[in-house]
């Protein structure tokens, strides 16, 4: 196979890929339940140039709430998957894993890229983000906050997470209030007043993010673009009110852990 046919393969794979993230959301919507999407794919629904954000997805990660995962776990069986409960109890119940039948043709009855991952009621990595209530505001993706607040919080960033973080940046608005297409700053800057291990992490990769900024191969204008919102966000931020919790614990500061080890937890990456 050439690598004409490799580049080719892998679009295919990951436009289908894509598509049917989209499907089981509206499928999903079909039968009253809510379920969005969250990781890669959720920040290539947002992008407006596909060939700067486009990159491997391993598999599909989504958001549901815990009190529908009876009703989730029927809607997935008619879409072809089988629940895979050792996740489930991997993660205290925090997540769920369907699997899918191979559809590569070789004889193996499952293939690790064939599933879909399931955050319950909240997005738990290295903190903790309650999506309870965030699940309507994007008709097919966790709202914009939150979707970078999933990258922003990770304790050990890779240029990865961080190119993503720039995508959502670059091409949507940073807001003040909760809408379609709308980064709201203000929760951001919210979450980060009363979680002081949250603010340490994201702070910490937006500066790492300025320094990734000259290599990301932006415009000036797209550059300063996600400049002028990293700038605007970090100082939302500084300015948010902190909670008395949030003044105790930056006194104590890293000599204890302020974050979940993911390993530990066993969490699956987004």
């Amino acid at each position: 196979m050439s690598a004409e046919d490799v580049r080719r393969e892998q679009l295919a794979t990951r436009e289908t890929m894509a598509a049917e993230g989209n499907a089981l959301v509206d499928g999903a919507r079909a039968r009253g339940l809510k379920l969005r999407l969250v990781g890669g794919l959720a920040v290539r629904d947002h992008c407006e140039a596909l060939e700067f954000c486009t990159r491997d997805y391993s598999d599909l990660d989504m958001v549901s709430l815990r009190s529908s995962l009876r009703r989730l776990i029927a809607f997935f069986a008619d879409q072809g998957y089988v629940e895979d409960r050792h996740a489930g109890l991997a993660t205290g119940g925090g997540q769920a894993r369907f699997r899918r039948r191979c559809v590569h043709g070789d004889g193996a009855p499952f293939h690790e890229d064939d599933h879909v991952d399931v955050f319950l009621d909240a997005f738990v990595m290295d903190h903790r983000i309650d999506l309870r209530q965030r699940l309507e505001v994007e008709p097919y993706t966790l709202p914009l906050a939150d979707l970078l607040l999933t990258k922003l919080q990770i304790y050990e960033i890779d240029a990865r997470d961080l190119r993503d973080a720039a995508t959502i940046l670059k091409d949507r608005a940073l807001g003040e209030e909760d809408a379609p297409g709308v980064i709201n700053a203000g929760y951001i800057a919210g979450l980060c007043g009363a979680d002081w291990g949250m603010y340490h992490d994201v702070v910490a990769n937006l500066t790492s993010l300025a320094d990734l900024i000259p290599g990301l191969g932006l415009t000036p204008g797209e550059a300063a673009r996600v400049e002028a919102a990293r700038t605007r966000l970090r100082a939302a931020i500084e300015a948010a009110p902190k909670t008395r919790r949030w003044r105790w614990r930056a006194k104590v500061g890293t000599r204890l852990a302020w974050h979940n080890d993911v390993d530990e937890r066993n969490g699956l990456a987004v």
